[in-house]
């Protein structure tokens, strides 16, 4: 022993303890120097004849294994120290040792049983995650379906241990994995039979409050697929005493307690209970509650338990009548007589009459034989009295008895209720049964358990035994044969011929044998065997050396617990009671007969092992010894033929304390349950292995470079091992792994460590040099900046100093100066002050004086103009009456010689000529005014008639306005007195408003002064206003963003709920449907039979639920068909069309609803057509006269085409009928086909007559449109459109087309003699009409041609001006200097060669459009003639020249394809066969995207032209049913998948896009808008659509899925992207054997991503949207992510800082190939980011409280269980790493307290995103698609 290195040294607390060497060992040194962990000093004393040194601790790097065999030195003290670290530090409850699961009760319920975590251990290699009950199971499950051998899982344990819970979470397992095939549910049951027989077969001890008092033996039974098919169960050794006795601080079983809890139910208050204090069987323990278990709640769960497994109402009450009755014969007053020699019970004790009255007993009858016996002799039979002893001995016995017998009844009726008749293949069995039980007082019950613990035992060393030799003969390394513990003398001791239960059997028969006198033969007989002993001190006991320890057992009621005894009579009595139940549970059966297992009986005959009483005449025969060693072997057969698994439950401490570890309990239990003899046996041979690979990585460091150069991995391994390991049996080299003896591994961990610390020095040299001369050339920098820094701060000083010395000399200079200015200043200013005053002075004076003489001038003035203006007036009014003097005097003088010029006659003469001109003027003005009068008479006259009529019109509105006036006046005057009131009012209210003004003007100056003052202290508010309102508004700002935010999570939330709920109906409504389908087909298996009717077996469930089209004419003919059908057939196979019936019911009332609504409206157009009828009678009457003639040729053309179809109708039934009873021969056919084809000569020549109706109606009614265009163009309806509505009609022509019309109508009754129907004259009428019209349209066009002519000689004209306007530009420029004319010149050239241009290219554009069509036209006549031709080599010779002879008769006009397809009903199954049914994927890659769906929309749109709506509803449900059964065909493949995942999602785009709906049509085309359906609305059929693709991307997901989750583990976790990066630690007995069983199938990283790549790529050829696309690899990468984090949370191996920077890698490639891909915007990184943060947790660092907020801040996506998990996971690989403290875990969960998290720790890698299929148009018209030859539908013909 060297120094530093560390010891385990005895102690008596902690059993083991460790201690560090300090002083090395010498060999013959009596003691060892050590340090304990305290730094205490401890001298350790060494026994130098056996040499025994203290064991060597394991290094840290290996301590908290998975698997204890992967520790380097194995011995208890480390067995012990691995697991309290790993269940106090890590809190893992289960670890591996070897083939052994060690599972320690933490007394706390963890969420690690949820049903994610059995999914994530499913199908798991049980090494590769960490140790789980679930693993276990796991491994079980999966060896019997790999080797289909059967398989055991045994738990085992002492009370208190978890046996029951392990044992329960097994079955579990295999329930969720293996769940029934049928509708049985059998994994139900059988988890349904744990409440029962925990309530039946549990109590509370003192260790534990469920504590199991019974074992037992379940087995499950598989099919060939290892579905569960039925259970079976057996039970040992029910502690029957418990009901009679309870020690202290202890229960009777939980059903007593649970039957008083509820008996105040209405059902049970015949059974006379109350609470368990009131009776004995139940209050002997003291308190008979349990903290936290709610008894009535528990029966309710037993009671619906009892009902889940068929127990009947009648037989629960029975069950629970016999539990009340065993309490009442408890509480039995038992009267003590004769000295207690004899005793009674009182006929009159209530308990007696209940007990009776409960188990239907006569009454006297028990009253006697309760306390009395009867004995038998050869001569005669007495009746004895029994003493009161005797008589609560035979009551506790039959209570025991009654309560063992119904516990029997009850395990019988579970595994019948269990059992199947379906032959069991395999099955797995779990063993739940008693540990080791030592107590200070052992009995018979404790004798047996322990003998069945030493047979366990003795098979589980056998075993290992076997396992370990079978490995070293399967590597071929040499071994020598192992020594292991073998019990079997024990077991001969105790079972063995004489041995102590023979002698106990013969002790029993014994008329007085006696407990003392059995001892004492055990003595004699035993005295001498190494395992048993007798006590010093005591007689009647006696010691066995069992292999855990040894036993003292007390031999008291040994033999009364071996008998059994129950009377006969009282059983007698119970036979006879009157309740049937209570009377079988007493009947005699058979002994239980042992069948023997092997290899051509797996199967085992299976009944409880404590078989049913068998009264003999007195006792039973048997007793409870030989019964449970008869059991037992049994159970030890079934086992041997199993492949056994191991359970070992500790139980930590005996206070039930959580996560409390008690040393010395531990290793108790671990002694006991062979857990320490599993690691003796391994550390006896090699007990630690690796494979080569993993020794390569993990210890490559200790090679050297010309070693690794080699590619042979062994032989390295094995020069590394020859050179560091001197002595070769210390290893072993095998086939595929490399063994070593204990310590070595931690010898090469040593050598390796050395290594690293050795490069880790070296490192830390190198390190810490560059660190100091880095410190130094720092600090050299930083003195000489310091230094720099401090010159130029002296300087700087001396520099301010000079500065300021200059600056206060400046200082005084200017003060001196300023302070003399201003004091010359002063006086100066004075002295012009008083200047200026002086000066002011006198100029005042002068300009007094010169003010008054200035004012004398002015009066001066004024007076001497007033004098002058005066004597001016009185010189003119002289001057002007001389003036007027002298004008009288020559106006009189002139006046005289006049008066005699007029006298004379002369001038008379001269008078008279001018008068008579004057006259003749005169009267030919007379005249004219006369004219003129009489011209004003007339207008006057009728002026004075107007203007007479306008006066009585104006006196008529005087009147009516002086009525209204004298209201006006009214109305006047009240307004004007309150005009007068309102002027008051406002003078009074300018009164108070001058004073208000004052008072106003007063208070407004106080309040200026204060708002001054406020206005400052507003200022100062505002800016802290400004400022809080800054921040406010960024608070509210973030508040309001964060609430929205949140507000849109939260609705984004509730919608993905809403649309997962809505998706998950849909995918529980897909399965369902399929599981109908499955009962379906069986049903046809089983019922089949000739000649019986059914219906087809490959009709849908949907295909009822989806007949529903909106628009249907015929839904009420189909009801019909459906009740006959039901009439026909019968109600039983017409039940699944019943909801078909009813929804056509629902559809006839609504369309007759819509009926009536379109009758109403149709009258109402009826009413407004009258009226504009009305208005324009004449276009309107032309058009109704051609019409009739028209709808006669119409009528009758109708007529014949009904005759014909109704014919033909009837000709089909009757070739159908003839069919089916013919087998429809070949005549008939032809015949029929021949009738078909007649058909559609006549529906061809009906469209011919059609279309020539139409064009006669066309030419009709452009004549009266274009004669009442201005008058009624209102009334005609917006929507009509006339052909050549826009040419002109000559109202001539139509006014004569009108009068022919008439003349027609008028002469129609004189066409007799034509024909019958007067037919041929209204077509003449007709033609002639036509014919008259035709040249009115010629005269039209004569006037378009002279129209034309007038615009051509319009452009000459022009084409002259802009000659002109050249000519006259030209003649300018010639005017202009040279250089400009090339300049004007160039432009004018420039312009018309760019106006040519842009006719040119407008006239190529127009050639190209027409090549395009043209070619377009061309290739579809092709196209046209090859199907042709090929229909034409196709069809037989008959329909050929049928079709022939009905052409001549009719010559069609080709026309345009207008995406229509059209086919006969017969094909539509070979249209569904050759399009989706047999159609590959591959057969239409070369061609356009999703062009099944374009084709099958083709033919939709057909049936919706024809307005045929079966055709329409039959092939949408037969397209839907042929997906259906096309993705059911191919349900794992995922290009199939995708393909009609594309094609689905394309034809429900075009039902929405093509639907005419204005929201779906906004991206269309003209083009597409004329492909729109017309007839049908298919919103019923899109839903369905909707639900299939919903299904069919489910179904995808699923598919992918399956595909890439065996590839995300090895891939994303175990991948070593960077070489070199993780090294491997020791792995144990699980981890290679597992991986040598699976071998090496791991997957990379770029094996995911070209998986990936494919999904992507067979997507995108298929032409799946890409929103889907996006939303498929959202949720795989979810997947990834799930699968991925689930993985590394139960694993323990990954969990490290290099898987973490692996991991971290790994997820960025994956991101890159998102980005590469163009789907970063998909979600699908958001997903990754628990798993990131998992990554980045590995890697951080974990010490400080600063570390802990940096997690929680960084870990937003993981939970507080994930965190805690990963954390508790975390393990270091190397020794430099350090592990995670339990002080820093409890750090994070304090931070981590506020969070809201699940309480799940995993994430269930199955949720489904909801899938959104957003509306996505195509851009192909219906006519540019192209149908191939390869897809065979020659049938199909375009229209």
């Amino acid at each position: 022993k060297s120094s530093g290195k560390l010891v385990w040294i005895p102690d008596p607390d902690d059993v083991w303890r460790s201690a560090e060497i300090i002083k090395d060992y010498k060999e013959g040194d009596k003691s060892l120097q050590l340090k304990l962990e305290d730094e205490t000093l401890y001298e350790y004393p060494i026994d130098l004849q056996g040499n025994e040194l203290p064991f060597l601790r394991n290094p840290d790097i290996l301590v908290g294994q998975n698997d204890l065999t992967a520790l380097s030195y194995l011995h208890e003290p480390a067995v012990l120290h691995n697991l309290k670290v790993r269940f106090l530090e890590s809190n893992h409850i289960y670890t591996y040792c070897g083939i052994v699961l060690v599972a320690i009760n933490p007394y706390e319920q963890l969420p690690i049983y949820e049903q994610d975590v059995i999914y994530a251990y499913s199908g798991q290699n049980m090494g590769d995650m960490d140790p789980h009950i679930f693993a276990v199971a796991e491994e079980a499950y999966k060896q019997m379906a790999r080797e289909e051998k059967n398989q055991s899982i045994i738990v085992s344990g002492e009370s208190g241990a978890g046996k029951t819970v392990s044992a329960k979470y097994a079955m579990r397992f295999f329930a969720t994995v293996g769940g029934s095939a049928s509708e049985t549910n059998i994994e139900a049951k059988v988890l349904a039979s744990s409440p029962i027989m925990e309530a039946i077969g549990n109590a509370k001890t003192t260790r534990n409050d469920n504590s199991s008092r019974f074992g037992k033996y379940i087995q499950i039974g598989f099919d060939k697929r290892f579905h569960i098919i039925g259970a079976n169960m057996r039970t040992y050794l029910l502690e029957k005493s418990r009901v009679v006795f309870q020690a202290e601080d202890e229960r009777n079983y939980h059903i007593f307690y649970q039957l008083c809890a509820s008996a105040s139910l209405p059902e049970f208050k015949d059974l006379g209970l109350t609470c368990a204090e009131d009776f004995f069987y139940t209050s002997q323990g003291g308190d008979t509650s349990i903290d936290g278990v709610d008894d009535a709640d528990d029966f309710e769960k037993t009671r619906h338990a009892f009902t889940l497994l068929g127990v009947k109402e009648s037989h629960q009450m029975i069950i629970f009548r016999i539990i009340a009755a065993i309490l009442h014969l408890g509480n039995l007053e038992i009267q003590g007589e004769r000295d207690g020699e004899a005793c009674s019970v009182s006929s009159e004790d209530e308990h007696l009459s209940n007990f009776c009255s409960l188990l239907g007993v006569e009454h006297s009858q028990m009253q006697h034989w309760l306390c009395h016996r009867k004995l038998v002799t050869t001569a005669e039979t007495y009746v004895k009295s029994m003493s009161l002893h005797q008589v609560v001995n035979a009551r506790n016995a039959l209570a025991k008895h009654i309560y063992a017998q119904l516990f029997n009844w009850i395990v019988q009726h579970i595994n019948k209720a269990l059992h199947t008749t379906v032959k069991q293949h395999s099955f797995i069995g779990v063993l739940d049964i008693y540990g080791f039980e030592t107590f200070e007082v052992n009995s018979f019950e404790q004798f047996c358990i322990n003998y069945a613990n030493e047979k366990l035992q003795q098979q589980f060393n056998s075993h290992v035994f076997k396992l370990e030799q079978e490995e070293y003969m399967k590597e071929e390394i040499p071994w020598t044969l192992i020594d292991f513990y073998d019990n079997q003398p024990c077991i001969d001791l105790i079972e063995a011929k004489l041995g102590i239960l023979d002698l106990l059997d013969e002790e029993c028969k014994v008329p007085k044998g006696t407990d003392q006198n059995w001892a004492q033969k055990l003595y004699d007989r035993h005295a001498a065997s190494q395992h048993f002993q007798k006590p010093r001190m005591s007689n009647t006991s006696f010691i066995v050396l069992h292999f855990a320890d040894k036993v003292e057992y007390q031999s008291e009621g040994f033999l009364e617990k071996n008998r059994d005894t129950v009377y006969e009579e009282q059983i007698n009595i119970l036979k006879a009671s009157k309740y049937q139940m209570v009377a079988d549970l007493f009947q005699e059966e058979d002994t239980v007969p042992t069948t023997a297992v092997g290899k051509g009986a797996p199967r085992i005959s299976v009944r409880s092992a404590r078989p049913a009483f068998k009264a003999a005449n007195k006792e039973h025969r048997k007793t409870v010894g030989h019964q449970f060693r008869n059991s037992l072997h049994l159970l030890m057969e079934t086992l041997n033929a199993t492949t056994p698994h191991y359970v070992r439950c500790i139980k930590p401490n005996d206070e039930k304390l959580p996560f409390k570890f008690d040393p010395k309990r531990a290793v108790q239990q671990l002694r006991a349950c062979g857990v320490l003899e599993t690691i003796r046996i391994s550390a006896a041979g090699f007990p630690s292995r690796w494979s080569y690979p993993d020794f390569f990585n993990r210890y490559r460091v200790l090679m050297n470079k010309r070693d690794l150069s080699k590619n042979d991995k062994r032989q390295i391994c094995q020069t590394l091992l020859e050179d560091l390991i001197k002595d070769p049996d210390k290893f072993q080299f095998g086939r595929t792994k490399i063994f070593f003896r204990a310590g070595q591994v931690a010898y090469l961990e040593k050598l390796r460590a050395d290594k690293f610390r050795a490069a880790t020095i070296m490192i830390q040299k190198t390190v810490r040099g560059w660190l100091q001369r880095t410190k130094y050339q720092r600090l050299r920098r930083a003195t000489l900046v310091l230094q720099r820094y401090a010159r130029g701060c002296l300087a700087r000083r001396l520099a301010e100093h000079l500065r300021r010395t200059r600056a206060a000399i400046i200082l005084q200079k200017q003060y001196r100066m300023l302070r003399i200015r201003r004091a010359f200043q002063r006086i100066r200013n004075a002295t012009l002050t008083i200047q200026a005053f002086a000066r002011g002075m006198f100029v005042k004076r002068i300009y007094h004086q010169m003010l008054i003489e200035h004012k004398a001038i002015i009066l001066q003035k004024y007076v001497r103009g007033w004098l002058a203006r005066v004597r001016f007036r009185r010189l003119r009014a002289a001057a002007v009456v001389l003036q007027c003097h002298l004008r009288r005097l020559r106006a009189q003088r002139q006046l005289r010689a006049l008066r005699i010029e007029a006298r004379s006659a002369q001038h008379l003469k001269k008078l008279n000529i001018g008068m008579e001109n004057k006259v003749v003027q005169l009267q030919r003005k007379v005249d004219e005014q006369n004219k003129e009068y009489k011209l004003l008479n007339e207008q006057l006259s009728m002026l004075t008639s107007a203007h007479s009529s306008e006066v009585e019109k104006l006196k008529k509105e005087l009147q009516q306005y002086q009525q209204s006036q004298r209201g006006d006046d009214n109305q006047l005057l009240s307004l004007q007195g309150e005009m007068e009131q309102l002027r008051m009012e406002l003078e009074k209210a300018h009164g108070e408003r001058e004073v208000i003004e004052d008072s106003h003007g007063k208070e407004k100056d106080l309040l200026r002064k204060r708002i001054s003052d406020l206005e400052e202290e507003n200022a100062l508010l505002k800016q802290e206003k400004e400022e809080l309102n800054r921040r406010i508004l960024c608070q509210s700002e973030d508040e309001f963003a964060r609430n929205t935010v949140e507000e849109n999570i939260q609705m984004k939330k509730e919608l993905e709920e809403e649309r997962s709920r809505y998706q998950n109906l849909v995918k529980e409504y897909s399965s369902l449907e399929q599981r109908y389908d499955n009962l379906r087909d069986e049903m046809t298996i089983i019922k089949q039979a000739p000649g019986h009717r059914r219906n087809p077996s490959n009709q849908s469930s949907l295909e009822s639920d989806s007949n529903n089209p909106s628009i249907c004419t015929s839904e009420i003919g189909d009801t019909e068909d459906v009740i006959q059908q039901v009439e026909e057939v019968g109600m039983e196979k017409a039940a699944m069309d019943m909801t078909l019936f009813l929804k056509l019911q629902k559809r006839v009332r609504e369309l007759e609803l819509e009926r009536k609504k379109l009758q109403t409206q149709l009258e109402k157009k009826e009413q407004e057509r009258q009226k504009s009828q009305a208005r324009g009678i004449f276009s309107w009457t032309l058009i109704f006269h051609i019409c009739n003639w028209l709808s006669l040729i119409r009528q009758e053309l109708e007529s014949e085409n009904k005759k014909l179809k109704n014919e033909l109708n009837e000709l089909r039934k009757a070739i159908a009928d003839h069919a089916t009873q013919n087998n429809s021969s070949n005549d008939m056919r032809d015949s029929y086909n021949l009738l078909l084809n007649q058909l559609k000569s006549a529906n061809e020549e009906l469209e011919v007559r059609k279309e020539e109706v139409l064009i006669l109606r066309s030419q009709i009614m452009k004549a009266a449109q274009q004669k009442d265009m201005g008058k009624n163009m209102e009334s005609i309806s917006p929507n009509a459109s006339w052909p050549n509505s826009d040419r002109h009609v000559d109202q001539e022509d139509a006014i004569e087309a009108y009068q022919g019309m008439c003349e027609t109508n008028r002469k129609t009754e004189d066409w007799g003699y034509l024909n019958e129907d007067g037919e041929l004259g209204l077509a003449y009428q007709g033609l002639k009409q036509v014919a008259r019209l035709l040249e009115a349209q010629l005269q039209d066009q004569r006037r378009e041609h002279e129209e034309e002519m007038e615009a051509l000689r319009n452009q000459v004209d022009l084409m002259q001006e802009e000659l002109e306007k050249q000519q006259q530009a030209f003649l300018q420029t010639l005017q202009l200097s040279p250089e400009v004319q090339v300049e004007f010149g160039l432009q004018q050239e420039i312009t018309r060669l760019t106006n040519e241009n842009l006719d040119l290219k407008e006239l190529l554009e127009k050639l190209e459009k027409n090549e395009k069509k043209l070619k377009k036209q061309l290739k579809i006549y092709m196209k046209k003639i090859q199907d042709f031709e090929a229909s034409q080599t196709m069809v037989p010779v008959e329909r050929r020249s049928h079709e022939r002879n009905m052409q001549v008769a009719v010559q069609r006009k080709e026309k345009d394809f207008q995406g229509m397809l059209e086919y006969y009903k017969e094909d539509e199954p070979l249209l569904i066969r050759n399009l989706i049914t047999d159609l590959k994927p591959q057969a239409v890659s070369a061609t356009v995207p999703c062009l099944p769906a374009y084709i099958l929309y083709m033919c939709i749109r057909h049936a919706d032209y024809i307005n045929d709506d079966q055709k329409v509803h039959s092939l949408l449900t037969s397209t839907i049913n042929g997906v259906k059964k096309v993705l059911k065909k191919h349900h794992d493949d995922f290009e199939m998948t995708s393909f009609w995942l594309a094609n689905t999602c394309r034809l429900l785009h075009c039902l929405k896009q093509y639907s005419g709906e204005e929201g779906f049509m906004t991206q269309n085309t003209a083009k597409q808008n004329e492909h729109c359906l017309k007839n049908f609305d298919l919103t019923e059929y899109r839903q369905v659509l909707g639900h299939l693709s919903i299904q069919i991307y489910q179904q995808l997901i699923n598919i992918a899925g399956g595909i890439l989750q065996p590839m995300i583990v090895p891939a994303v976790l175990e991948n070593e992207s960077i070489q070199g990066l993780s090294s491997v630690k020791p792995m144990g007995y699980r981890k290679y054997s597992s991986a040598v069983a699976e071998g090496d199938s791991s997957y990379s990283l770029d094996e995911m991503i070209r998986q990936l790549n494919t999904f992507h790529s067979i997507m995108c050829d298929q032409g799946l949207d890409p929103e889907i696309i996006q939303q498929v690899f959202k949720q795989l990468f979810y997947m990834i992510n799930a699968v991925a984090l689930n993985n590394l949370l139960l694993r323990k191996d990954v969990c490290s800082w290099s898987t973490g920077m692996q991991l971290r890698f790994n997820i960025s490639q994956l991101e890159e190939w998102l980005r590469g891909k163009n789907l970063q915007q998909s979600g699908a990184a958001q997903t990754l980011e628990p798993l990131i943060q998992a990554a980045q947790l590995l890697q951080l660092k974990k010490k400080t409280s600063e570390d802990a907020e940096a997690i929680c801040s960084l870990c937003t996506s993981l939970t507080t269980q994930q965190i805690v998990k990963i954390l508790n996971l975390y393990t270091p690989v190397n020794e430099f790493e350090e592990r995670v403290t339990v002080a820093f875990i409890r750090n994070i969960q304090k931070h981590l307290q506020e969070r809201n998290d699940p309480p799940q720790l995993l994430l269930d890698f199955k949720h489904m995103f909801p899938v959104l299929f957003p509306f996505n148009p195509s851009a192909i018209t219906m006519d540019s698609i192209h149908l191939p030859a390869s897809l065979n539908l020659d049938f199909l013909n375009k229209v």
